[in-house]
C-alpha cells in the first residue's frame, strides 16, 4: 500500500510541474516538455530518499529496497519522459 501511495505521489508531483509550467511559464508545448524533463531528476531525488528511509528507518537492505525504488521511480518517469517526448518536438 505504501509504495501505491508513494507512486502516487510522484504523479501528484508531475502534475504540479506541469501546472506550474502552464501558470509560470508561457503555457507552451516546450514548457510543459521543460516541466516534465525537470521532473525526472527531482523525483529520482525524491524516490531515493523514499529508499533511504525503507534502509534505514524501515530496516530493510538496499537489496530488498532497490527494486522497490526502480518501480517507484519508473513508473511516473516514463509517464514525464513520454509528456516530454510529446511536446518537446
Amino acid at each position: 500500500m505504501h509504495t501505491i501511495m508513494v507512486v502516487g505521489g510522484g504523479f501528484l508531483l508531475l502534475v504540479v510541474f506541469l501546472l506550474a509550467s502552464r501558470f509560470v511559464g508561457d503555457g507552451s508545448s516546450a514548457a510543459l516538455a521543460a516541466a516534465a524533463k525537470w521532473f525526472i531528476p527531482a523525483w529520482f531525488i525524491g524516490a531515493g530518499i523514499n529508499m533511504a528511509v525503507g534502509v534505514l528507518k524501515a530496516g530493510y537492505s538496499v537489496a530488498e529496497e532497490l527494486p522497490i525504488f526502480l518501480l517507484v521511480f519508473a513508473v511516473p518517469a516514463v509517464v514525464a519522459g513520454l509528456v516530454w517526448w510529446k511536446f518537446g518536438r
